[in-house]
């Protein structure tokens, strides 16, 4: 049931893939050294391996329960999280203004990994937190601000998105919730909202609930919709919790996975109203909310990371110590199963996803580091772009890749994979809700197709296929025979997502059906090349560092052959399938289903 955070991996991927001395030189950075980010690291690692993962097997025997609207949490919850919040660790990406420590995305990233590894139920409480702080740090009033975001930066108080509807669903424009102005310029906000995580728990003494609402007289749609804070408990004017608000859990879900995170039903509105807070401008509330949102996706996508890592160390740990079968070379006696070669298979399918998967999203958190950081104003808008292509990607990709690692971390284990007392079901039940929650993988695609590939003309997409083309050079140069079949199957993998990129250019506007009908398959290509593309590089450089540490760069080395062996060449079948088969798709008649 332990779990190691894979520090070196993560230093490794920050400091020779995702430019950590780059992001480090940046205006307001230069406290985040690589010493320095070592130290972080090293930190969170106890943490979570100390604290929180011990806490996640425990919460899914003993989950969190409801009774007379009030929610108790998995024994031990509680507490880590006051260590959590005595540590720091909330407002680790947070201004320094408002009592956080202002690190970079990409430090703040890696420490993320950690904690959703250690418990995805545990680290949901702070990631909703995140989104709620995006928001109001960048929608919010003075007054807001001043009344909410120390406290919730300090882990005092906790936040939530309430989105959902029982008759939404992911479509918003339907919501219904409502929000009637007050005289005192309050609102007071009426509905049910559902789906809400950790949307009533006893770990912190207020929870500020971001609820959107419709004003009276709003447009119908989603341009009519507005957002506000609803805490638990109003605030005092000197900052003391007041009374309670009328914003109840009525209910929790019964789920298949993350059973330790409390999903609330929650009813505003039944005893009078539930005083509310604009946040920013009536109506613009959507474009506020994507703020978390965009916030929240990538950090599932980091969930993804995090539980299919814990899988994969789950199952070598497994199948180190198996005993079944003698090997296919004749052994006398039966030996582990990790010298079974289906079993190898496996393993590196699952590292080298992992891996690819955990370069990318840093790769991002750089950019985003750039976006926000960078001196030149060209050069932030190109990052931000970047990352902004990537969101969907490092959300989608890693998400679907969780539940392949997570099912093959059972597959290792056989039969016993299916009993829950090895906890290898554990990370394949909670792994399942990712592609689901913050916006399916299909919301992801059909982003990355309609707003991140067909509205720029591919621009963006194609920079990135400049950049694989780029280390297509780089590669050529190298004489090593795994650098010649890593440049072979890269190479094949960005032409064939040049060609998806070209013929979504082209044909979304005249058969939108079919194209959309094959984003999902366009996002995992992306995902595939990617990742390859990050692999490629990794191969390289630890190539060049061999002598240092033989041990961890030739693993590195293999993983990576793997990636280019058997991941990259499944580009051109993705390729195929968005080019041709969305017209099957398009047309399959509704009645033969």
């Amino acid at each position: 049931m332990s779990y190691t955070a894979p520090v070196k991996d993560m230093m490794y991927a920050m400091e020779r893939l995702a430019g950590l001395q780059t992001v480090a030189a940046l205006p307001g950075m230069a406290d985040f050294d690589r010493d320095t980010t070592q130290a972080v690291l090293d930190e969170s690692a106890k943490f979570c391996q100390d604290v929180v993962a011990p806490l996640n097997w425990k919460g899914d025997q003993q989950p969190s329960h409801w009774e007379d609207g009030k929610v108790t949490t998995t024994p031990g919850f509680k507490e880590a999280f006051a260590q959590f919040a005595q540590g720091g660790w909330q407002g680790v990406i947070h201004p320094a203004e408002f009592g956080g420590q202002g690190m970079p995305k990409l430090i703040a990233t890696a420490c993320s990994e950690m904690l959703q590894a250690s418990s995805l139920s545990f680290a949901l409480c702070p990631m909703l937190t995140d989104g709620a702080i995006e928001a109001l740090l960048t929608a919010g009033s003075d007054e807001l601000k001043a009344t909410f975001l120390e406290k919730l930066v300090s882990g005092e108080w906790t936040g939530t998105m309430n989105l959902t509807e029982p008759q939404a669903g992911s479509d918003l424009a339907a919501v219904r919730s409502r929000a009637e102005p007050q005289s005192d310029g309050t609102y007071k906000v009426f509905g049910t909202k559902i789906y809400i995580t950790y949307g009533e728990h006893d770990m912190a003494e207020n929870i500020v609930h971001l609820v959107l609402a419709r004003v009276p007289g709003a447009p119908e749609g989603v341009k009519g919709i507005s957002l506000f804070v609803c805490p638990k408990y109003l605030v005092n004017a000197d900052g003391s919790l007041g009374a309670r608000n009328d914003a109840y859990c009525v209910s929790i879900e019964h789920k298949l996975g993350i059973k330790a995170s409390p999903t609330a039903v929650l009813q505003f509105g039944d005893h009078g109203g539930a005083v509310s807070y604009l946040v920013g401008e009536e109506n613009r509330g959507l474009e506020y909310m994507f703020i978390m949102m965009n916030a929240a996706r990538f950090a599932v996508g980091v969930q993804g990371i995090g539980i299919a890592d814990r899988a994969y160390q789950k199952a070598v740990s497994y199948a180190r110590d198996r005993v079944q079968s003698r090997d296919l070379a004749g052994s006398v006696a039966p030996v582990t199963i990790i010298h079974h070669p289906d079993v190898k298979r496996m393993l590196l399918n699952m590292r080298a996803h992992v891996e690819g998967a955990r370069a990318l999203a840093y790769v991002a958190a750089a950019a985003s580091d750039m976006a926000h950081h960078a001196p030149d104003e060209a050069q932030r808008k190109q990052q931000q772009a970047i990352y902004d292509y990537l969101v969907p990607v490092v959300k989608g990709f890693s998400t679907e890749m969780s539940i392949q690692v997570a099912s093959l971390g059972v597959q290792v284990h056989g039969g016993m994979g299916f009993i829950e007392e090895t906890g290898a079901a554990q990370h394949y039940r909670d792994a399942r809700i990712l592609t689901i929650y913050e916006g399916t993988t299909a919301i992801q695609a059909n982003d990355i197709v309609g707003r991140k590939t067909v509205r720029d003309g591919g621009a963006v997409a194609k920079s990135l296929c400049a950049q694989v083309a780029m280390t297509e050079e780089d590669l050529a140069l190298h004489t090593e025979l795994d650098c010649a079949a890593m440049l072979k199957s890269l190479r094949k993998g960005r032409e064939a997502m040049e060609r998806t990129i070209d013929h979504i250019v082209a044909h979304t506007k005249t058969n939108p059906q079919a194209v959309y009908a094959g984003a999902v398959n366009y996002l995992q290509l992306v995902g595939v090349v990617l990742c390859g593309w990050q692999m490629a590089r990794a191969m390289m450089a630890s190539l060049d560092l061999l002598e240092e540490d033989p041990a961890f760069h030739a693993a590195k080395v293999v993983t990576a052959r793997f990636y280019a062996d058997a991941v990259l060449p499944t580009a051109s079948g993705l390729a195929q399938s968005v080019i041709s088969g969305g017209e099957t798709i398009a047309h399959a008649p509704v009645a033969m289903f």
